[in-house]
Protein backbone atom coordinates (compact mmCIF):
# COMPACT_ATOMS: atom_id res chain seq x y z
CA UNK A 1 0.00 0.00 0.00
CA UNK A 2 1.26 3.62 -0.09
CA UNK A 3 0.83 6.23 2.57
CA UNK A 4 1.49 9.59 0.38
CA UNK A 5 4.79 9.24 -1.17
CA UNK A 6 5.69 5.80 0.66
CA UNK A 7 5.55 2.19 -0.20
CA UNK A 8 4.25 0.17 2.56
CA UNK A 9 5.20 -3.48 1.86
CA UNK A 10 2.69 -5.04 4.12
CA UNK A 11 -0.40 -3.17 5.73
CA UNK A 12 0.25 -4.75 8.94
CA UNK A 13 2.19 -2.28 11.35
CA UNK A 14 3.83 -1.98 14.55
CA UNK A 15 1.88 0.78 16.41
CA UNK A 16 3.95 2.88 18.82
CA UNK A 17 3.76 1.54 22.54
CA UNK A 18 5.37 4.13 25.28
CA UNK A 19 8.73 2.89 26.53
CA UNK A 20 8.59 -0.61 24.48
CA UNK A 21 8.80 0.26 20.85
CA UNK A 22 12.05 1.84 20.87
CA UNK A 23 14.51 0.84 18.06
CA UNK A 24 16.13 -2.53 19.04
CA UNK A 25 12.66 -4.01 19.46
CA UNK A 26 11.47 -2.78 15.79
CA UNK A 27 15.07 -4.47 14.70
CA UNK A 28 14.04 -7.14 16.04
CA UNK A 29 10.74 -7.72 14.61
CA UNK A 30 11.96 -6.62 11.37
CA UNK A 31 14.17 -9.45 11.09
CA UNK A 32 11.40 -12.08 11.89
CA UNK A 33 9.48 -10.58 8.27
CA UNK A 34 6.00 -9.15 7.45
CA UNK A 35 6.30 -5.85 9.35
CA UNK A 36 4.65 -2.76 6.76
CA UNK A 37 5.55 0.04 9.40
CA UNK A 38 6.81 0.62 12.29
CA UNK A 39 6.39 4.35 14.28
CA UNK A 40 8.26 5.28 17.08
CA UNK A 41 7.18 5.77 21.25
CA UNK A 42 5.48 9.01 21.23
CA UNK A 43 8.15 12.30 21.50
CA UNK A 44 7.73 15.32 23.61
CA UNK A 45 8.45 18.33 20.44
CA UNK A 46 9.76 20.56 23.15
CA UNK A 47 12.09 18.09 24.47
CA UNK A 48 12.98 17.18 20.61
CA UNK A 49 13.49 20.60 19.84
CA UNK A 50 15.78 21.17 22.37
CA UNK A 51 17.61 17.75 21.31
CA UNK A 52 17.54 15.97 25.10
CA UNK A 53 19.24 13.05 24.95
CA UNK A 54 16.21 10.74 25.94
CA UNK A 55 14.33 12.42 22.81
CA UNK A 56 17.40 11.61 20.68
CA UNK A 57 17.20 7.89 21.87
CA UNK A 58 13.90 7.68 21.09
CA UNK A 59 14.19 8.33 17.45
CA UNK A 60 17.24 6.39 16.55
CA UNK A 61 17.19 4.53 13.55
CA UNK A 62 19.18 2.53 11.32
CA UNK A 63 19.65 1.19 7.49
CA UNK A 64 17.40 -1.76 8.59
CA UNK A 65 14.95 0.10 10.53
CA UNK A 66 12.67 1.49 7.17
CA UNK A 67 9.65 2.39 6.88
CA UNK A 68 9.32 4.39 9.94
CA UNK A 69 7.48 6.94 11.28
CA UNK A 70 8.31 9.29 14.19
CA UNK A 71 5.56 10.32 16.55
CA UNK A 72 5.18 13.51 18.11
CA UNK A 73 3.01 15.31 20.89
CA UNK A 74 2.64 18.72 22.29
CA UNK A 75 -0.93 20.58 23.63
CA UNK A 76 1.17 23.86 21.31
CA UNK A 77 1.14 24.46 17.54
CA UNK A 78 4.28 25.96 17.11
CA UNK A 79 5.94 22.92 18.92
CA UNK A 80 4.61 20.59 16.42
CA UNK A 81 5.33 22.46 13.71
CA UNK A 82 9.00 22.67 14.68
CA UNK A 83 9.18 19.55 15.57
CA UNK A 84 8.00 18.13 12.39
CA UNK A 85 10.25 20.70 10.67
CA UNK A 86 13.39 19.47 12.54
CA UNK A 87 12.61 15.31 11.84
CA UNK A 88 12.20 16.68 8.04
CA UNK A 89 15.74 18.61 8.00
CA UNK A 90 17.06 15.20 9.93
CA UNK A 91 16.02 12.93 6.71
CA UNK A 92 13.11 10.74 8.58
CA UNK A 93 10.49 10.03 6.08
CA UNK A 94 7.27 10.12 8.07
CA UNK A 95 5.46 12.22 10.78
CA UNK A 96 2.77 10.75 12.81
CA UNK A 97 0.69 13.67 15.48
CA UNK A 98 -0.46 11.91 18.64
CA UNK A 99 -4.14 12.78 19.38
CA UNK A 100 -4.81 9.39 21.11
CA UNK A 101 -2.44 9.03 24.05
CA UNK A 102 -4.94 9.17 27.24
CA UNK A 103 -2.44 9.63 29.68
CA UNK A 104 -2.60 12.98 32.65
CA UNK A 105 0.77 13.85 31.64
CA UNK A 106 0.12 14.47 27.92
CA UNK A 107 -3.42 15.19 28.15
CA UNK A 108 -3.07 17.53 30.97
CA UNK A 109 -0.49 19.79 28.70
CA UNK A 110 -2.86 20.04 26.13
CA UNK A 111 -1.57 17.11 24.01
CA UNK A 112 -2.80 13.18 23.32
CA UNK A 113 -6.11 12.72 23.03
CA UNK A 114 -7.01 16.11 24.57
CA UNK A 115 -6.62 17.69 21.14
CA UNK A 116 -9.83 16.27 19.67
CA UNK A 117 -11.90 17.91 22.07
CA UNK A 118 -11.42 21.15 20.11
CA UNK A 119 -12.29 20.26 16.64
CA UNK A 120 -11.44 23.32 14.66
CA UNK A 121 -8.32 24.00 17.09
CA UNK A 122 -7.09 20.57 15.68
CA UNK A 123 -7.99 20.89 12.34
CA UNK A 124 -5.75 24.41 12.58
CA UNK A 125 -2.70 22.42 13.90
CA UNK A 126 -2.97 19.43 11.43
CA UNK A 127 -2.87 22.50 8.51
CA UNK A 128 -0.01 24.07 10.36
CA UNK A 129 2.27 20.77 10.43
CA UNK A 130 1.42 19.39 7.07
CA UNK A 131 2.02 22.76 5.47
CA UNK A 132 5.24 23.04 7.06
CA UNK A 133 7.00 20.12 5.63
CA UNK A 134 7.03 18.26 2.70
CA UNK A 135 7.10 14.36 3.88
CA UNK A 136 3.74 12.72 4.54
CA UNK A 137 1.90 13.57 8.10
CA UNK A 138 0.00 11.02 10.05
CA UNK A 139 -2.80 11.41 12.54
CA UNK A 140 -3.62 8.65 15.75
CA UNK A 141 -6.34 9.13 17.51
CA UNK A 142 -9.16 7.69 19.79
CA UNK A 143 -12.92 7.85 18.67
CA UNK A 144 -13.63 10.62 20.91
CA UNK A 145 -12.67 12.08 24.52
CA UNK A 146 -15.79 9.90 25.68
CA UNK A 147 -19.26 8.92 24.95
CA UNK A 148 -20.49 11.85 24.42
CA UNK A 149 -18.30 13.67 22.20
CA UNK A 150 -16.86 10.83 19.45
CA UNK A 151 -15.04 13.66 16.98
CA UNK A 152 -12.72 10.94 15.18
CA UNK A 153 -15.40 10.41 12.08
CA UNK A 154 -15.22 13.93 11.62
CA UNK A 155 -11.77 14.76 12.13
CA UNK A 156 -11.14 12.55 9.99
CA UNK A 157 -13.07 13.50 7.67
CA UNK A 158 -11.51 17.10 7.62
CA UNK A 159 -7.76 15.55 7.87
CA UNK A 160 -7.77 13.99 4.90
CA UNK A 161 -8.99 17.42 2.81
CA UNK A 162 -6.08 18.70 4.41
CA UNK A 163 -3.52 16.93 3.20
CA UNK A 164 -2.59 14.10 5.79
CA UNK A 165 -2.14 10.63 4.17
CA UNK A 166 -3.78 8.11 6.71
CA UNK A 167 -5.11 8.27 10.42
CA UNK A 168 -4.80 5.36 12.98
CA UNK A 169 -7.94 4.66 14.94
CA UNK A 170 -7.33 3.05 18.64
CA UNK A 171 -11.10 1.94 18.95
CA UNK A 172 -12.05 3.36 22.26
CA UNK A 173 -12.46 7.14 24.15
CA UNK A 174 -10.16 8.65 26.18
CA UNK A 175 -12.49 7.90 28.62
CA UNK A 176 -12.24 4.40 28.53
CA UNK A 177 -8.39 4.52 28.66
CA UNK A 178 -7.32 0.62 28.15
CA UNK A 179 -10.64 -0.77 29.62
CA UNK A 180 -13.11 -2.09 28.27
CA UNK A 181 -13.22 -4.21 24.78
CA UNK A 182 -12.80 -2.20 21.19
CA UNK A 183 -15.55 -0.71 19.44
CA UNK A 184 -14.75 -1.93 15.74
CA UNK A 185 -18.31 -0.48 14.76
CA UNK A 186 -16.70 3.23 15.87
CA UNK A 187 -13.31 2.39 13.79
CA UNK A 188 -15.81 1.58 10.84
CA UNK A 189 -18.00 4.59 10.92
CA UNK A 190 -14.65 6.28 10.57
CA UNK A 191 -13.55 4.13 7.20
CA UNK A 192 -17.24 5.24 6.14
CA UNK A 193 -16.08 9.01 6.56
CA UNK A 194 -13.44 9.23 4.45
CA UNK A 195 -13.31 8.92 0.79
CA UNK A 196 -9.74 7.35 0.16
CA UNK A 197 -7.53 7.78 3.04
CA UNK A 198 -6.76 4.90 4.40
CA UNK A 199 -8.00 4.24 7.87
CA UNK A 200 -5.65 2.14 10.40
CA UNK A 201 -8.00 -0.01 12.82
CA UNK A 202 -5.61 -0.34 16.01
CA UNK A 203 -6.82 -1.99 19.55
CA UNK A 204 -6.98 -5.32 21.07
CA UNK A 205 -5.72 -7.28 18.38
CA UNK A 206 -3.59 -9.39 20.11
CA UNK A 207 -3.67 -12.48 17.11
CA UNK A 208 -3.62 -12.97 13.66
CA UNK A 209 -7.19 -13.99 13.36
CA UNK A 210 -7.97 -10.79 15.86
CA UNK A 211 -6.40 -8.36 12.95
CA UNK A 212 -8.32 -10.42 10.19
CA UNK A 213 -11.53 -10.06 11.94
CA UNK A 214 -10.93 -6.26 12.42
CA UNK A 215 -10.24 -5.51 8.43
CA UNK A 216 -13.54 -7.48 7.66
CA UNK A 217 -15.48 -5.71 10.35
CA UNK A 218 -14.22 -2.45 9.67
CA UNK A 219 -13.53 -1.82 5.83
CA UNK A 220 -10.07 -0.01 7.33
CA UNK A 221 -6.91 -0.51 4.78
CA UNK A 222 -4.53 -1.79 8.23
CA UNK A 223 -4.08 -2.94 11.29
CA UNK A 224 -1.40 -1.46 13.89
CA UNK A 225 -0.23 -3.33 16.39
CA UNK A 226 0.98 -2.79 19.61
CA UNK A 227 0.82 -5.41 22.79
CA UNK A 228 0.10 -7.88 20.36
CA UNK A 229 3.46 -8.11 18.86
CA UNK A 230 5.00 -8.73 22.02
CA UNK A 231 2.48 -11.28 22.88
CA UNK A 232 3.53 -12.82 19.46
CA UNK A 233 6.68 -11.67 17.73
CA UNK A 234 5.77 -13.44 14.74
CA UNK A 235 2.23 -11.79 14.28
CA UNK A 236 3.18 -9.59 11.18
CA UNK A 237 4.96 -12.68 10.00
CA UNK A 238 1.66 -14.75 10.33
CA UNK A 239 -0.68 -12.29 9.06
CA UNK A 240 1.52 -12.12 5.10
CA UNK A 241 1.31 -15.49 5.11
CA UNK A 242 -2.12 -15.78 5.41
CA UNK A 243 -2.44 -12.65 3.16
CA UNK A 244 -0.01 -14.67 0.64
CA UNK A 245 -2.10 -17.81 0.56
CA UNK A 246 0.44 -19.53 2.88
CA UNK A 247 -0.08 -21.29 6.36
CA UNK A 248 1.02 -19.02 9.11
CA UNK A 249 4.61 -20.60 10.73
CA UNK A 250 4.42 -21.04 14.32
CA UNK A 251 8.05 -20.96 15.61
CA UNK A 252 9.88 -23.57 16.38
CA UNK A 253 12.14 -23.44 19.98
CA UNK A 254 15.52 -22.80 18.55
CA UNK A 255 13.64 -19.70 16.55
CA UNK A 256 12.15 -18.75 20.21
CA UNK A 257 15.24 -18.63 22.04
CA UNK A 258 17.22 -17.17 18.48
CA UNK A 259 14.90 -14.19 19.39
CA UNK A 260 15.03 -13.76 22.57
CA UNK A 261 18.74 -13.53 22.05
CA UNK A 262 18.78 -10.76 19.59
CA UNK A 263 16.26 -8.73 21.02
CA UNK A 264 18.95 -8.70 23.64
CA UNK A 265 21.97 -8.48 21.41
CA UNK A 266 20.34 -5.53 19.74
CA UNK A 267 19.38 -3.67 23.15
CA UNK A 268 22.62 -4.13 24.38
CA UNK A 269 24.12 -2.57 21.16
CA UNK A 270 22.53 0.59 22.10
CA UNK A 271 22.17 0.41 25.79
CA UNK A 272 25.66 -1.17 26.89
CA UNK A 273 24.78 -2.86 30.45
CA UNK A 274 21.83 -0.57 31.13
CA UNK A 275 19.92 -3.10 28.64
CA UNK A 276 19.96 -6.03 31.50
CA UNK A 277 17.06 -3.19 33.38
CA UNK A 278 15.35 -2.20 30.68
CA UNK A 279 14.93 -6.07 28.81
CA UNK A 280 13.25 -7.19 32.56
CA UNK A 281 9.90 -5.28 31.19
CA UNK A 282 9.97 -7.53 27.90
CA UNK A 283 10.30 -10.48 29.38
CA UNK A 284 6.83 -10.37 31.54
CA UNK A 285 5.48 -10.38 28.00
CA UNK A 286 7.55 -13.28 26.61
CA UNK A 287 7.41 -15.86 28.69
CA UNK A 288 4.19 -16.96 28.01
CA UNK A 289 4.75 -16.94 24.04
CA UNK A 290 8.46 -17.88 24.09
CA UNK A 291 7.19 -20.91 26.46
CA UNK A 292 10.11 -19.95 29.67
CA UNK A 293 9.20 -21.61 32.70
CA UNK A 294 8.46 -19.76 35.76
CA UNK A 295 10.90 -19.49 37.21
CA UNK A 296 13.30 -18.60 34.84
CA UNK A 297 11.35 -16.02 33.32
CA UNK A 298 11.09 -14.39 37.49
CA UNK A 299 14.95 -14.52 36.98
CA UNK A 300 15.04 -13.13 33.36
CA UNK A 301 12.58 -10.13 35.27
CA UNK A 302 15.80 -9.60 37.66
CA UNK A 303 18.82 -10.18 35.81
CA UNK A 304 21.68 -7.41 36.24
CA UNK A 305 24.64 -8.43 34.15
CA UNK A 306 25.34 -9.47 30.40
CA UNK A 307 26.93 -12.65 31.48
CA UNK A 308 24.17 -13.62 33.65
CA UNK A 309 20.96 -12.78 30.83
CA UNK A 310 23.23 -15.62 28.73
CA UNK A 311 23.42 -18.27 31.46
CA UNK A 312 19.77 -17.82 31.78
CA UNK A 313 19.17 -18.05 27.89
CA UNK A 314 21.38 -21.05 28.17
CA UNK A 315 18.72 -22.76 30.81
CA UNK A 316 15.74 -21.34 28.83
CA UNK A 317 16.71 -22.83 25.78
CA UNK A 318 17.20 -26.67 27.78
CA UNK A 319 13.93 -26.12 29.23
CA UNK A 320 11.72 -24.17 26.58
CA UNK A 321 8.18 -25.47 26.65
CA UNK A 322 7.64 -26.38 29.98
CA UNK A 323 5.90 -23.40 31.25
CA UNK A 324 2.76 -24.46 32.85
CA UNK A 325 0.58 -20.89 32.30
CA UNK A 326 0.02 -19.19 28.98
CA UNK A 327 -0.78 -16.38 30.04
CA UNK A 328 2.27 -13.75 29.94
CA UNK A 329 2.97 -12.55 33.26
CA UNK A 330 2.81 -8.59 32.14
CA UNK A 331 -1.04 -9.12 31.74
CA UNK A 332 -2.02 -10.40 35.13
CA UNK A 333 -3.47 -7.86 37.35
CA UNK A 334 -1.57 -7.55 40.90
CA UNK A 335 -2.44 -5.66 44.37
CA UNK A 336 0.26 -3.15 44.84
CA UNK A 337 1.33 -2.21 48.36
CA UNK A 338 2.72 -5.33 51.21
CA UNK A 339 1.79 -8.76 50.52
CA UNK A 340 -0.27 -8.78 53.64
CA UNK A 341 -2.67 -6.22 52.22
CA UNK A 342 -3.17 -8.55 49.31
Amino acid sequence: MKLGNRDIPTPYFLAPLAGYTQLPFRRALRELGGMGLATTDLVQATMLLSQRAKSLELIATSSDDKPLTVQIFSGIRAELVGAAKWLEDAGYQGIDINMGCPMAKVTGSGGGARLMCDTSSACDTVSAVVGAVGIPVSVKMRLGWDLNNITAPALAREFEQLGVVAVTIHGRTRQQGFHGSVNLDGIAEVVAAVDQMPIIGNGDVRSPQDALDMQRHTGCAAIAIGRGAMLDPWIFRKLDDISNGRPPRDPENPEKLAFLKRHFELMVEQHADYACLLFRKFAAWYGAPLGIPEQLEDRLRRIESIPIFYELADQIGEQMGQRKSSTATALIKTPSGPVEYW
